[in-house]
């Protein structure tokens, strides 16, 4: 029993680890391999799974999976491009769609089949996430077609045979209604897995394994933390500080790109563990450096070098620091393509900089990185912060960008568009807590942008911004929906805002789905 595994063979999908989570609460172990691995004897699976990636089989040399794979005689099954790599090697037919799909589909099963043990229990029609532009037009001999959408013929298809099923569709994202369920059903009924993981007792043991390994790590050194006061830096204090205790020190920047009420909060979490804080007013650095600047990226890199400037300023005021620590989570190692641990040297294709982690110079410092969080998605944060009894204001608080408000401000930053904006946003958080709303969202907020359009104000031509409200729905924040939000409160919004911010006069709803989009505009 203590073998009982699925291979998960990694192409450098942005859900690789969903895969391992979802495998994970069902109750069985999942290992994470680079897709070149060969020698798979010796990991000794009960079943194989093929990840999505960024790649085309038609391509020069394609990423495949070793031939030899398929004389083991283990199940297997291909998601996104794990299915076209399937299909090119038994001589299927692969080129560009026509249609391309992100985002919600309607995926339908065809019941010719029998034993089609993968839908097991699955309505012949439901909500499914795809993310491709690339499509099967026609499968090898021997394969079955099990599955289809309006836009593709071959959205899922088998080998009973060899026991090799494949699916277009993401069942590892949350928004996959029945996507768990389709996993399960590879891993218990076709893999023959036997659950073994007492997943509840993941965070309880999460949080006394990170405690004591911190201590291990630190040994009486000092460790800066920069806390932004979002509940992955909160998370991140509150263990360190039982860990370590008074050899932490909390560093809050004001950076000037935050909401009004951010410092109080920050004051007000630390206080109740009476953790060590320093507050620094860096306004006039960050606005400085940022001035001129455009480019979503190098805002991200130079908003990332200040800060480390800053830290190792403090660094040596304290003395005797060792580690600086970050809040980094697990989905801002993905977009940032660095993920050294579970892809082994198999590049991802960055999506963006997060300011903590790909944002962060290649510099020489004088410290060492502690992120006990980079394995986990917001979703296990807020679990894991719970279990800590941090409150609950902080634990389902909305998240803010690392950045902050510059990557809400489209294009050039300064001081005129930054009180904009807050003014905006403190609008909008204002009506969605009187409308019973904040708790029902996992996350909204306001995007200017460098668009100015007609309006008419007391009768006169006005030539102002227009500015985004952007609402979605999530679980790991890998992807989302848009929130489904009253008229009533959207006309509320758009009347405060355009009525009580000078500069903005037009509002527009994001209705955009991740994919294709992302959460944040940069």
């Amino acid at each position: 029993m203590k073998n009982h595994c699925i291979l998960i063979l990694d192409f450098g999908s942005q859900y690789t680890h969903l895969i391992a989570r979802k495998i994970r609460e069902i109750g069985v172990n999942a290992k994470i391999y680079p897709y070149h691995t060969s020698d798979i004897k010796s990991i000794m699976p009960n079943g194989i799974i093929l990840s999505g990636g960024p790649f085309s089989v038609y391509e020069n040399n394609p990423p495949l999976i070793s031939r030899s794979i398929f004389k083991l005689n283990i199940p297997i099954l291909g998601i996104c491009y794990g299915m076209q790599v399937l299909a090119f090697m038994f001589g299927g037919k692969i080129s560009p769609s026509k249609y391309k799909e992100y985002g919600k589909t309607n995926f339908f099963i065809k019941n010719e089949v029998n034993d089609n043990l993968l839908f097991h229990g699955i309505p012949n029609k439901s909500i499914v996430w795809m993310s491709h532009c690339d499509e099967i037009k026609q499968i090898p001999t021997n394969f079955k077609i099990i599955g289809y959408t309006n836009y593709s013929s071959i959205s899922a298809y088998c080998y009973l045979e060899k026991h090799i099923y494949a699916l277009q569709f993401h069942p590892e994202v949350t928004h996959t209604k029945f996507g768990k369920l389709i996993i399960k059903n590879f891993v218990l009924k076709i893999c023959k897995c036997v659950t073994q993981l007492k997943s509840n007792k993941f965070f309880t043991q999460f949080i006394k394994t990170t405690i004591n390994n911190i201590k291990k790590t630190t040994k009486n050194k000092n460790v800066i933390l920069g806390l932004s006061g979002g509940i992955d830096s909160c998370v991140t204090a509150y263990l360190l500080h039982k860990s370590i205790g008074d050899h932490l020190y909390c560093i809050f920047v004001d950076t000037g790109l935050l909401m009004e009420y951010e410092t109080k909060k920050i004051i007000l979490s630390c206080q109740q563990i009476n953790i060590n804080i320093k507050i620094i007013d860096a306004k006039k650095r960050f606005l400085s450096i940022l001035n001129g600047v455009s480019d979503p990226e190098q805002k991200r890199k130079l908003i990332g070098k200040e800060f480390l400037d800053i830290f190792q300023e403090e660094a040596k005021k304290i003395q005797n620091v060792g580690f600086i620590a970050q809040g980094t989570i697990y989905s801002d190692m993905i977009e940032s393509s660095i993920d050294p641990k579970l892809t082994q040297n198999m590049n991802h294709f960055m999506i963006k900089s997060h300011h903590n982690v790909g944002g962060m110079p290649k510099v020489d410092i004088d410290f060492k990185l502690i992120e006990p969080l980079k394995m986990l998605f917001k979703d296990e944060v807020k679990k894991i912060g719970e279990k800590l009894g941090i409150s609950k204001e902080i634990v389902y608080r909305h998240p803010f960008p690392g950045p902050g408000l510059s990557i809400r401000i489209i294009g050039e930053v300064n001081q005129q568009k930054i009180d904009i904006i807050k003014k905006a946003e403190s609008i909008l958080i204002h009506e969605l807590k009187k409308y019973n709303i904040y708790q029902h969202v996992d996350q909204a907020f306001i995007i200017l942008l460098p668009i100015k359009s007609v309006g008419v104000m007391g009768d006169k031509r006005t030539y102002e911004y227009t500015a985004v409200l952007r609402a979605i729905n999530t679980e790991d924040f890998m992807t989302s929906t848009f929130a489904y939000l009253p008229y009533d409160f959207l006309e509320t919004i758009s009347n405060r805002i355009i009525n009580e911010v000078e500069g903005i006069n037009r509002i527009v709803y994001d209705i955009t789905s991740k994919p294709p989009s992302t959460i944040e505009w940069e």
